[in-house]
């Protein structure tokens, strides 16, 4: 096996340009392969942080107008949410796994020691910080006995932070919210936050849901009334998207999302709108956003992999062809190996490693070209909805698979070939 090797070596150095025209092809398609997959793969890793930092997989519903005359209520009727609401979904739905009323008021008069701001402030119960990923630098987040006890404390946005305090350290701080005095309970850290409503949570303070409708209710709605509920759907909801997706019959707009639909048949039995009306309330679901993402990334995948895939056969079809072209050259010398006692095994298994040598050789490099291109790239800053040149180890198993069965497939004709000359024809053979 080592001379075979050696010689196969050797034959290659010999031909230089014909043998590096032929490798150039399945390095490309190995450069393509991986490249590729790994721009896909830093789309959807980056796509989902960004995500993430709004909240994974949550749903926030407003009330809007009815569309719809029912139970004797006209139609452009203005619909209010309330803290009851977010409590009958809560009980009711069997497809919501989390839920919190949110309230919020625009421009708030906060004031430090150190500064003073005008700040968007949002009254929330502990369970929305975790589905809105709101976690801290330092201290703590909101808790259930500052729910239960209508604590005056507050978690500070980052930016806000810096605006009141420039960069102390804020933990026990007193703020005055309102003429209200309030105590920091934590910082939170920064959030690479590019989708939101309402604002970043960077220049936001949290305060408890209970405190804020006491101190601070909405002033532009019936009492009672919040802004907005944060809904997270119980995971057999999310996977079950895809089935809702691919069983459409009309456009994408028009799909009536189990989610949604299961939440505003809550609403309307309790705002005695027409269940039917899908403008009486609005869903963000970002679930759906995720879905549409995933379903775009996998295609562009599946474009890449052909791509790569057509790239590499036209490479292999390279191998066979010079391999062929080196069974017509080598003739003579088959002849008078045979005629030396050579079998029809060595000569078969000279041929087969020398295609078979060309090909590793070509995807090895390809390989390495790819890698040293991925961290090149990952050097330069990133944009928030990419995390780089991220290559999978699914990725290279799968090109290796594919360089193997490509350097077999293309070995085996020429070296079959080679094999099956008579010795008697193969020294009569002449250029």
């Amino acid at each position: 096996m080592g001379e075979a090797l050696r010689q196969s070596f050797q034959n290659l150095r010999a031909n230089k340009l014909r043998s590096f025209l032929t490798m150039f092809g399945i390095v490309w398609g190995m450069i393509s392969i991986v490249i590729l997959s790994a721009t896909g793969e830093g789309f959807r890793l980056g796509n989902e942080k960004v995500l993430l930092e709004l909240g994974r997989n949550v749903g926030i519903v407003w009330g809007n107008r009815t569309s719809l005359q029912a139970g004797g209520e006209r139609a452009g009727r203005r619909i209010f949410l309330t803290e009851g609401d977010a409590r009958a979904i809560a009980a009711e739905s069997s497809l919501v796994a989390v839920v919190s009323p949110e309230i919020e008021r625009p421009a708030v008069n906060v004031k430090s020691p150190y500064n003073a701001a005008n700040v968007r402030l949002t009254g929330v119960e502990p369970q929305f910080q975790g589905i809105r990923t709101i976690e801290v630098e330092y201290g703590r987040t909101l808790s259930s006995s500052d729910e239960s006890q209508v604590a005056r404390v507050a978690v500070v946005g980052y930016d806000v932070a810096d605006q009141l305090f420039g960069k102390r350290h804020i933990l026990a701080e007193t703020l005055s919210i309102n003429g209200l005095p309030y105590i920091v309970v934590g910082k939170i850290r920064k959030k690479e936050q590019d989708s939101n409503y309402n604002g970043p949570d960077n220049n936001k303070i949290f305060v408890p849901f209970s405190t804020m409708m006491q101190d601070m209710p909405r002033r532009d709605a019936p009492p009672g009334s919040v802004s907005d509920i944060v809904v997270a759907p119980r995971q057999e909801v999310i996977d079950a998207l895809p089935a809702v997706l691919d069983q459409r019959t009309g456009r994408i707009a028009d799909i009536n999302w189990p989610l949604e639909d299961n939440v505003r048949k809550i609403l309307a039995r309790r705002h005695d709108f027409d269940p039917t009306d899908r403008q009486a309330m609005t869903m963000w679901d970002t679930s759906l956003q995720t879905l549409m993402f995933a379903r775009m990334i996998d295609r562009m995948r599946d474009f890449f992999t052909i791509v790569g895939l057509v790239t590499l056969g036209l490479g292999g079809i390279g191998v066979m062809n010079i391999m062929l072209v080196a069974v017509k050259e080598r003739t003579r010398e088959i002849g008078i190996r045979k005629a030396l006692g050579a079998t029809t095994q060595a000569i078969q298994r000279q041929f087969f490693l020398e295609g078979f040598f060309l090909t590793l050789v070509s995807g090895a490099i390809g390989m390495i070209l790819a890698l040293g291109l991925c961290a090149l790239v990952n050097l330069a800053p990133m944009p928030a909805r990419f995390a780089g040149m991220i290559v999978s180890w699914q990725a290279g198993l799968f090109a290796l698979a594919v360089l193997v069965i490509i350097g077999v497939v293309t070995s085996t004709y020429p070296a079959r070939r080679a094999a099956e000359l008579p010795p008697v024809e193969a020294l009569r053979f002449e250029m």
